[in-house]
């Protein structure tokens, strides 16, 4: 598991391992650590030589970054620091030019050394910054993203807020990040996780807590929590999830949904609606009902919502399926019908699949803070529906109504902004609720395994449709529990 804390809490860790260590160990901790991905960065042997630009803020991150560049420039690079601000770590300044290297000031052109730079250390701004990079250091994050080098960040990239992975205002985009200590939220959540780069964490020894404020499952993780059949299994015993999706205009997220379903884990699937022939044609293992879901027969979870359109009877379909005694999963149409105090009410876990503007209607605001809040708004949507929330999008984030870490999953791709294939992640997750995984679990597992699948349907960067993704899921459950 993945594991990332919030700026205070990864502070209060420092400050008690800096009482147990000599003055400034820590920091040569750091630095050391962010030199070697730096010497990693150039490549064996590019080193000695190459041109290494500092961008070194009033913080602690501009003596992390100082005291990396004494370390490169002992190792033959040509290290020049520009600073940002009145003043700059004293002790790191002076290790840098014992070592040779340099500061630039005077008749010296910071954008002509910038210009010629083979690597970039950013270390504007550091974890506690907030509302992007001021004025006087944008021009420089400009010529350092446009000079071709290699730009690496110091433990955050300057200019988005470490907490809540927001950006608000310009930031410096890195190529990679070398974060001390712990993982930040930010460095996990888009938008920020964009400007991030490859991240690579350094231990200094931080002894926190064994709760984070953020998780990621691993393959490892997902295996331990995937629904496995025993010898006395049958499919009743496995579980039987009920599919209530498609009309007669959209009888493809049906077969979608049911696809996903089927290959969730449970040992059947029910599906109630308009769309069985279309079903029955693309999967003749699902068992059909025209409806209402209450006669459709005994399920174990839920699944509602893609494809209903708007018509009558769409609510009168979520209505009765959340009020049945199992798991509900709504998505698409049946989150347009929902009532906080219906789905708070109710006895059995229920989880929302929405997308960012399902989101903020559900929310009341625009879409576009959604987006840039994605942390806050999956906190705020499982808080005001006492459910799990999981919120679509370019970072998945699983959210439960209880105090545990929210989830993001960190196998999603762009090419899963297609059309369909939140319906099959729905039929999953639907299923590993069927399973008997709890709505946290099932949802976590059921992005991960959908975002791989993607990964596994065409290979890296070309297109796929939702069907390529449900017929991938068996392989991205055998990559995941794979020994």
């Amino acid at each position: 598991m993945r594991t990332a804390y919030r700026v205070e809490t990864v502070r209060a860790a420092e400050a008690d391992l800096m009482a147990r260590l000599p003055e400034g160990a820590l920091m040569q901790r750091a630095a050391a650590g962010l030199a070697a991905a730096c010497c990693s960065l150039l490549g064996r042997g590019r080193v000695y030589g190459a041109r290494v630009v500092l961008l070194v803020g009033s913080g602690d991150n501009g003596g992390d970054a100082l005291y990396a560049g004494a370390r490169l420039a002992r190792r033959g690079a040509g290290v020049s620091a520009v600073l940002l601000g009145t003043r700059a770590h004293e002790g790191g300044l002076a290790a840098l030019r014992a070592a040779g290297g340099r500061v630039i000031g005077g008749s010296d052109d910071p954008y002509e050394v910038l210009a010629a730079a083979d690597l970039v250390l950013d270390g504007i701004t550091g974890i506690g910054g907030r509302g992007g990079l001021r004025p006087d250091a944008v021009p420089l994050a400009r010529a350092a993203r446009g000079s071709g080098a290699v730009v690496v960040a110091v433990d955050l990239p300057s200019g988005v807020d470490a907490d809540t992975g927001e950006v608000r205002g310009e930031a410096l985009r890195a190529d990679a990040t070398v974060t001390f200590g712990a993982y930040k939220p930010g460095l996990l959540v888009d938008p920020a996780r964009e400007y991030a780069g490859a991240v690579r964490l350094v231990g200094i020894g931080l002894d926190l807590p064994s709760v984070p404020d953020l998780e990621a499952l691993q393959h490892q993780d997902v295996a331990r929590l995937l629904p496995r059949p025993g010898a006395e299994s049958d499919k009743y015993r496995r579980g039987v999830v009920g599919v209530v999706a498609g009309s007669a205009r959209y009888p493809g997220a049906a077969v979608l949904a049911v696809s996903g379903a089927l290959r969730g884990g449970a040992g059947a699937v029910r599906y109630v609606g308009p769309a069985g022939d279309a079903v029955i044609a693309a999967h003749p293992e699902t068992l059909v009902h025209a409806g209402p879901p209450e006669k459709a027969g005994r399920v174990q979870a839920w699944v509602v919502g893609p494809g209903l359109g708007d018509g009558p009877g769409a609510g009168t379909a979520v209505a009765e399926v959340l009020g049945s005694g199992v798991p509900v999963l709504v998505d698409a149409d049946g989150l347009r019908r929902l009532d906080p105090a219906a789905v708070r009410a109710r006895t059995a876990p229920t989880l929302l699949t929405p997308h960012a503007g399902e989101a903020a209607a559900l929310l009341g605001v625009p879409r576009a803070s959604v987006e840039a809040g994605r942390l806050a708004a999956v906190r705020e949507l499982a808080e005001r529906f006492g459910a799990t929330v999981l919120l679509k999008g370019s970072t998945t984030l699983v959210c439960g109504p209880d105090a545990e870490p929210v989830r993001v999953n960190p196998t999603g791709t762009s090419w899963l902004a297609t059309a369909g294939s939140g319906d099959v992640l729905s039929g999953l997750a639907g299923s590993l609720l069927a399973s008997g995984l709890r709505p946290l679990d099932a949802a976590s597992c059921a992005a991960y395994l959908h975002g791989l699948a993607a990964r596994h349907a065409t290979g890296p960067g070309a297109p796929l449709t939702a069907t390529d993704v449900a017929a991938a899921l068996p392989a991205a459950w055998r990559d995941a529990t794979a020994p």
